[in-house]
């Protein structure tokens, strides 16, 4: 995607060759060198890039870049050396979620099982200070559930609402971002309601774990660990906020290559850090073998709603999906056929090329899909731009491709079949079809008009 016309003072463009001139937002940072110098001084001087931000290489304000920059190593340093300091007062309960996408990185780059990751990474975590270390499945759990359901009840009213149909997945921070800022309410009224688990995380630590734990909001401070840069800007949404308790859903992102820098500039070996198991939000009990969704590079919105809605509005049971690929491998589409007739057709788009002639076509009045998985990468989430690259900012296709492996070896587990989950919706959300469900899980994506953004981004 080209900026042109930009009125952004800081702007990254992507070149026909796919390489980007990167400005550093580094000189953001709101630090004058006065503060008090501490052991993660060093770590914390690692730049950001807003190349690195987006997917689509878009524009960014000077204050957005700030933001961003502040979802970086420096903020989770502060936290980490304000807690070493006597006055427990300011204390904060220092909580990191694991992305599944981000745990076969780990695993390929250090040669390990994807378990075995999994417990060296929270070993790691909690030697630097931190106190609990969760995998974000749970809340790709709730997130998968809530778009099944929505999708079933938007199929319901194809006939009486012009935008029930298509739905478009909203779990990718990339299309989400390009969707509000670029495209018109015509394509984000389509866009499913539920939030990505990255956000379903940080309500739930935020919000059940911190009354579990009989904390304030405010006194924990929540990382997630994830494989893209896009992620740092969604933690950033003002519908993640809550200004009661002055506190975001997510205080903090740092993608997997980020805590391997940490890890690199502290010395520290993945292999001679020891074992220790990821927490649950439950009491004590700790995570057993990590588990996953369907889909072979993401979490699977794709294949749990298709074989969902075949199930409640056709009375089908779908036990293997199978894709056809159309113009390129990001590009494929899976079909439900009933009585010769064709009743689902579901697309799963990656990368921005495939973005934007899916785009057109829906604007054409020629979209011929129910619903979209949407990813801003290509190949997925695997190949998020904050893992899995070459020092030149390429991507690393031989570990990719070793990551792949690991992902599609972990074992399925299907959220219906979780029982704390189910436990939650009644005794936390108070029933499936409650407000707090509506208040909690669900959001609202609409687009930026021009004189908010002031951006003038084209194809």
């Amino acid at each position: 995607m080209k900026c042109e016309n930009c009125t952004k003072k800081e702007c990254s463009k992507k070149q026909k060759n796919d390489d980007t001139q990167s400005t550093s937002v580094d000189a953001l940072s709101s630090n004058d060198g006065s503060e008090e110098k501490n052991e993660f001084d060093t770590l914390a001087n690692a730049k950001i890039l807003l190349s690195d931000c987006l997917a689509c290489d878009s524009c960014m304000t000077l204050e957005e870049g700030a933001r961003v920059f502040q979802q970086n190593q420096k903020e989770f340093f502060r936290i980490l050396n304000l807690n070493k300091k006597c006055d427990t007062s300011k204390h904060k309960v220092l909580a990191v979620s694991l992305c599944p996408q981000s745990l076969p990185y780990f695993a390929a780059k250090f040669n390990l099982s994807v378990n075995e990751a999994a417990k060296r990474l929270c070993g790691f975590l909690k030697s630097l200070g931190v106190h609990y270390v969760f995998d974000t499945t749970i809340a790709a759990d709730f997130s998968i559930l809530e778009s099944q359901r929505e999708f079933v009840q938007r199929y319901q009213r194809r006939n009486q609402e012009e935008h029930a149909l298509p739905m478009f997945a909203s779990a990718c921070p990339g299309w989400i971002r390009y969707a509000e800022r670029v495209l018109t309410n015509l394509v984000t009224s389509h866009i499913c309601t539920a939030k990505s688990p990255q956000q379903i995380m940080g309500s739930l630590v935020k919000g059940y774990f911190a009354r579990q734990q009989n904390l304030s909001p405010d006194k924990i401070f929540h990382v997630v660990v994830a494989p893209c840069y896009d992620k740092k800007l969604e933690a950033l949404r003002e519908d993640f906020y809550t200004a009661l308790y002055n506190s975001a859903e997510v205080d903090c992102v740092l993608t997997s290559g980020e805590i391997v820098q940490i890890m690199e500039q502290k010395n520290v070996s993945m292999k001679d850090v020891t074992e220790v198991p990821v927490d649950t939000l439950f009491d004590d009990l700790k995570e057993g073998d990590v588990v996953r969704h369907d889909g072979k590079r993401s979490d699977g919105y794709l294949e749990h709603i298709f074989k969902h809605a075949a199930k409640e509005l056709f009375g089908m049971d779908v036990k293997e999906i199978t894709y056809k690929a159309l113009k390129n491998k990001d590009f494929q589409e899976v079909t439900l056929e009933k009585d010769g007739e064709t009743v689902l057709r579901f697309a799963a788009a990656y990368g921005f090329r495939n973005i934007q002639n899916m785009v057109l076509k829906l604007k054409k009045g020629k979209f011929l899909y129910h619903f979209v998985e949407v990813l801003a990468c290509p190949g997925g989430c695997l190949n998020g731009k904050g893992q899995a690259q070459t020092e030149d900012g390429k991507p690393d296709r031989a570990l990719l491709a070793q990551m792949e492996e690991v992902y599609t070896a972990i074992p399925v587990r299907l959220p219906e079949s979780n029982l704390h989950v189910q436990r939650m919706y009644q005794d936390w959300l108070e029933g499936m079809d409650s407000k707090k469900v509506q208040d909690t899980l669900h959001t609202t994506y609409s687009a930026v008009s021009q004189s908010t953004s002031t951006l003038d981004i084209k194809w």
